[in-house]
């Protein structure tokens, strides 16, 4: 137990490493194959990148229900400018931007209206997929993806050496600075302190309403480049896309070690917690069973997280 409060991330992985070897022998060869696992880390981008920024609300103490709304509204920014004949970096660029502008709004209604997190974000949630209805019009723009399309396509022929697609290792990139800032700034160890005890924090002479804006502002951030990679895999803005996807990001943090009370998390372990979700939703297909099996094993596995998470901190209690 002391290793796995140590390293929370430990726990997600081995979760990874023996789902993945049950399917190794129970589904068909092919999934065992390179490009499987190319593929299955593709699939996890998304939800890992938005996962990094979930990670450092869920350490604060809060929660954002509008993540799904905001990668969708990214997606739509991104085509927009696409259409409008922006350069590709300019397009992903904008997208991040008005990622970040929603979390600054999240974090300033959390903070100024003195409004639970959960209230907040769910009004965001609604307002923000509105926003990216209105700005569709309703509808999927198509636009040319020059060359973002390929952020996590499979890799073409002599660019093996990369092992993964671009997407993936921004990913990886992203998640290691948020692990670095956590780890070696004292930002990061406000952020842990906040969400362990906000009124210590306080006293201590942490600027708990300043570092709240910015936390958000991030999830905000990631949740706009998130929003790229959505669009690098759809090459259309869907206004609609995105539906329920705060739920994968959250559970995948709560699957990684998170604790839905603060203070604790893990930016690995959200990462293994996203994979997880991918593998066993790979390697239900490659059996045949149904969405809705799937639906149900991913719900049993975050209801066993949490609750692996309350009786550990009810044991450390009565320590």
């Amino acid at each position: 137990m002391k290793y796995l409060r140590k390293y929370p991330f430990l726990g997600p992985l081995v979760a990874v490493v023996v789902v993945y070897a049950i399917f190794a022998i129970v589904a068909p060869g092919s999934f065992t194959r390179a490009e499987n696992l190319t593929t299955m880390a593709g699939q996890t981008v998304v939800v890992g990148i938005a996962a990094s920024g979930m990670t450092l609300v869920i350490l604060l103490g809060g929660i954002d229900l509008s993540v799904g709304s905001n990668v969708a509204l990214s997606t739509v920014v991104c085509a927009l400018c696409m259409r409008a004949g922006a350069p590709a970096i300019l397009a992903a660029a904008a997208a991040m931007a008005s990622g970040l502008v929603a979390g600054l709004v999240n974090g300033a209604l959390v903070t100024t209206l003195r409004i639970t997190p959960f209230i907040v974000t769910l009004g965001t949630m609604r307002a923000l997929r509105g926003l990216a209805k209105g700005l569709a019009d309703e509808q999927k723009i198509d636009a040319p993806s020059s060359g973002i399309d390929a952020l996590v396509a499979p890799l073409p022929p002599g660019y093996g050496w990369a092992l993964f697609p671009p997407g993936v290792w921004i990913m990886l990139a992203t998640s290691g600075l948020v692990a670095a800032m956590l780890v070696y700034t004292r930002g990061g160890r406000h952020i842990v302190a906040i969400g362990s005890n906000e009124a210590t924090a306080r006293l201590c002479g942490v600027r708990v309403e300043r570092m709240k804006w910015l936390v958000y502002g991030l999830a905000g951030l990631f949740a706009g480049l998130a929003g790229v990679m959505e669009f690098s895999t759809l090459t259309v803005g869907d206004p609609t896309d995105s539906i329920g996807l705060e739920l994968e990001v959250i559970a995948a943090v709560v699957i990684g070690g998170g604790s839905l009370a603060g203070g604790e998390g893990s930016v690995a372990g959200a990462l293994f917690g996203a994979l997880l979700m991918t593998v066993i939703r790979t390697g239900s297909t490659y059996l045949g069973i149904d969405n809705w099996v799937q639906d149900i094993v991913t719900g049993g596995i975050v209801v066993t997280a949490v609750a692996l998470d309350r009786a550990r901190r009810a044991s450390e209690a009565r320590r």
